[in-house]
């Protein structure tokens, strides 16, 4: 893939999103949490490919795989008005019916194609499968890396505005109660990750966003995610209690020792 080719993917990427413009205020608010969404974890790629010494092509085709990750949630939206794939249907299929009925990769070689299928097909799985080809794999970990360390920053910035300014899909429909479900404390302090199907309540989706500590691939990742301090920072939103303190620090000692931080 060379560079002009991946502006015309952005070229296109902007074209797509304004065809959902049509949306009430409230779905306007959404639709432009992803197009954010999706420039800033290019972003990320872009800081991974850097930390991680990606070639200038490899660097491309990352920067594709995260332009594309996502593109299935503005159809995910107009149709179901959530981004939650339980109630839907699973956004990376749907992001791959995109490209495909878009004809986006075309122009490609077949293995490039290939590539960037498997890399947005499979980033939004709890776990990988055994069995996927390298280069793939590298993709794979890279755009779910990406993709995690800007879902940090967007689910931070969702706090802080004013909610009539907050995109309402950000938090899943899950209730804000002072709360968290125990299944979703136990699997953290266990050192395991939290399964979405487990969350009842606002605090449980922290709580799985915390927990994605023991799935990150990338020494960069992990010194992004402390420099940005996301990890704390989401902790202080959580409830007060002696169990969640020691699960986040659970989670945090685990971080700084992947690192190689005392």
């Amino acid at each position: 893939m060379q560079i002009a080719e991946l502006q015309q993917l952005q070229e296109w990427f902007g074209s797509y999103v304004a065809t959902f413009g049509d949306l009430d205020p409230e779905g306007l608010r959404n639709i432009r949490l992803k197009q954010d969404h999706t420039q800033r974890v290019v972003a990320c790629m872009e800081a991974l490919a850097a930390g991680e010494g990606l070639t200038d092509a490899e660097t491309t085709l990352a920067c594709a795989v995260a332009l594309l990750h996502d593109v299935g949630r503005f159809p995910q939206y107009r149709r179901w008005r959530t981004f939650r794939d339980s109630e839907s249907d699973n956004h990376a299929r749907l992001s791959l019916e995109v490209i495909r009925d878009e004809a986006l990769l075309q122009c490609l070689p077949a293995e490039e194609q290939l590539l960037i299928e498997e890399a947005v097909r499979l980033h939004n799985l709890l776990t990988l499968p055994d069995r996927i080809s390298s280069p793939t794999d590298r993709f794979i970990r890279l755009i779910r890396d990406a993709d995690k360390l800007d879902i940090w920053r967007v689910f931070l910035d969702y706090f802080q505005l004013p909610e009539e300014e907050r995109a309402s899909a950000v938090g899943l429909g899950f209730p804000d109660l002072p709360e968290v479900t125990p299944a979703c404390l136990e699997a953290l302090a266990a050192g395991e990750i939290v399964r979405l199907e487990q969350a009842r309540v606002l605090n449980d989706f922290k709580l799985l966003q915390i927990s994605w500590v023991y799935d990150l691939n990338f020494t960069t990742t992990r010194r992004l995610l402390l420099e940005r301090d996301y990890l704390r920072r989401l902790a202080a939103t959580l409830p007060a209690s002696p169990l969640i303190q020691r699960a986040v620090d659970r989670a945090m000692s685990s971080l700084l020792t992947q690192s190689g931080q005392p």
